[in-house]
C-alpha cells in the first residue's frame, strides 16, 4: 500500500496501490480495466449497452496479475471485495483493504500451507495486520511445487 494510505476508497486507487507493489518487488505487472456494467463480471443481467447501474454508478472493475512466482492475479470489484489467485487457488471476498497486505505476506514469503495428516488437509494461511489470517483450503490436487515448498 502506499505509505500513509490505510484505506483504498476505489479500484483506481487499489490499481495505484499495485503499482508501487510491483515496483517494490520488482514484478512486471499487467492491468486490464473494465468499466460499464455491461463490462464487469458481476453485472451479467445488465442489458445491452447499459453502462451505468440503477443508480447511476458506472462500476470499473481491474484485472491485475504479476509476473514472476509465485503466480499471482487479483480481480478488484466494484463492490469494494476482490478475488485473489495465488498459484491456481482462488480467496474470494478480500476486503479491497487488505489487498496490499495480503499480497505483502505472499511476496515476502510470511504465507505459508499448513498440512494436516488425518484427514490430510491443506490450508494456506495468509497473515494479515491485526493478528488477523486469511485460511483457504486447498485441494492436494492443485498442490504445485511453489505450495508444496510453503508447507509447513
Amino acid at each position: 500500500m502506499i505509505h500513509g494510505m490505510d484505506h483504498v476508497p476505489t479500484t483506481e486507487a487499489a490499481v495505484t496501490a499495485l503499482r508501487v507493489l510491483a515496483d517494490a518487488y520488482q514484478r512486471e505487472i499487467e492491468v486490464t480495466h473494465d468499466i460499464g456494467a455491461d463490462q464487469t463480471s458481476r453485472r451479467t443481467a445488465a442489458g445491452v449497452g447499459v453502462t451505468t447501474d440503477p443508480d447511476g454508478a458506472l462500476p470499473h472493475e481491474a484485472h491485475v496479475e504479476f509476473g514472476g512466482l509465485p503466480r499471482v492475479s487479483v480481480r478488484l470489484h466494484p463492490e469494494d471485495d476482490a478475488l485473489i489467485g495465488v498459484e491456481g487457488v482462488e480467496c474470494p471476498d478480500i476486503a479491497r483493504d487488505d489487498v496490499p497486505a495480503f499480497l505483502r505476506s505472499v511476496f515476502d514469503g510470511l504465507a505459508y500451507v499448513r498440512a494436516r495428516c488425518f484427514p490430510p488437509r491443506y490450508f494456506r494461511v495468509v497473515p494479515l495486520p491485526g493478528d488477523r489470517a486469511h485460511k483457504e483450503f486447498i485441494p492436494m490436487i492443485v498442490l504445485t511445487p511453489w505450495l508444496s515448498a510453503q508447507v509447513r
